[in-house]
């Protein structure tokens, strides 16, 4: 940069170039977007570089009075550091595996016990070991630009004992459980078939007594039919007959005074026939003396 130089241009690409900065004496400095400065000797910056950012930039030189001084052309390539590389164990698969995510051609290497055994050009590497690893591992991640690495000590060792304790009482208490609900299963049935069998003993039980009960008690005959039909017929109480209309009781005294005499025997020769069924009722109302004879009285009345 002298003071003969008048104007610089800064493209982008090839074939098809794009113009991202110009500098130009007594103007102020163009620039495509905010990734882009051009400072005042001419040298153009990026920031914040990214992975698009690369490409090829040509530069051209112009003294003042318009001619042509100088070219030249930069082949620009985006280099990104390695990130950390992460460890990881598969104790099922017996398996050891180092990746590294970010980083631009990176080289990966593992070590055990501090000596290199494996390499690789990839971003991931898997190791599988046929006896059990001891120890401790390191990986290593590296490009042209940085270097990281991680370690890690055999977890397999630990957690073997710990996958088959937890698969033992895992199988253990799988077990247990089918046998409880065995269990529980046996005794809901064992009660119920009891409490059947107890119904079915408590029916009988008192279908017996019951037949027993009939059998014991005594034959009873209808209140509606009469045993007797002769008694059936009796005439009411002498206190509840009726009494022929006219004629009352006489006092207790007078009964006796005013009874008749009694009719003689009949003779042994005639036969007096005999009435069949209950007795006649007789009637209490006596017949009145003829006059005359109330001063007299029978031998029987006394």
């Amino acid at each position: 940069m002298n003071n003969d130089i008048d104007d610089i241009h800064w493209e982008k690409g090839k074939p098809n170039k794009t113009r991202v900065a110009r500098l130009k004496k007594d103007k102020p400095p163009f620039v495509l977007n905010e990734a882009y400065v051009v400072l005042a000797n001419g040298t153009l910056k990026i920031k914040p570089l990214k992975k698009y950012s690369g490409g090829t930039y040509k530069v051209s030189v112009y003294n003042t009075e318009g001619r042509f001084v100088r070219e030249e052309t930069f082949d620009l390539k985006i280099g990104e550091l390695v990130s950390k590389p992460e460890i990881s164990w598969d104790c099922i698969n017996k398996t050891l595996t180092c990746e590294v995510m970010k980083g631009t051609d990176p080289e990966l290497k593992l070590y055990r016990n501090q000596k290199h055994f494996l390499t690789s050009i990839q971003r991931i590497i898997v190791h599988k070991w046929t006896t059990r690893p001891h120890g401790k591992f390191k990986c290593t991640a590296k490009n042209r630009f940085g270097e990281e690495s991680s370690e890690k000590a055999d977890i397999c060792l630990e957690k073997g004992l710990d996958i088959y304790l937890i698969a033992g009482i895992c199988a253990g208490g799988t077990l247990f459980l089918i046998f409880v609900a065995l269990l529980i299963f046996y005794i809901s049935k064992r009660k119920k078939q009891n409490r059947r069998r107890n119904n079915e003993e408590l029916e009988i039980r008192v279908h017996r007594v019951t037949t027993e009960e009939r059998s014991q008690k005594p034959h009873q005959v209808p209140a509606s039919m009469p045993q007797n039909p002769a008694a059936s017929q009796a005439p009411p109480p002498p206190s509840h007959r009726s009494q022929a209309p006219g004629h009352r009781p006489l006092p207790p005294g007078h009964r006796g005074q005013h009874q008749p005499q009694r009719r003689p025997p009949p003779s042994s020769g005639a036969q007096v026939p005999q009435h069949k069924g209950p007795p006649l009722p007789r009637p209490r109302v006596q017949p009145k003396p003829p006059r005359g004879a109330a001063g007299h009285t029978s031998p029987s009345s006394n």
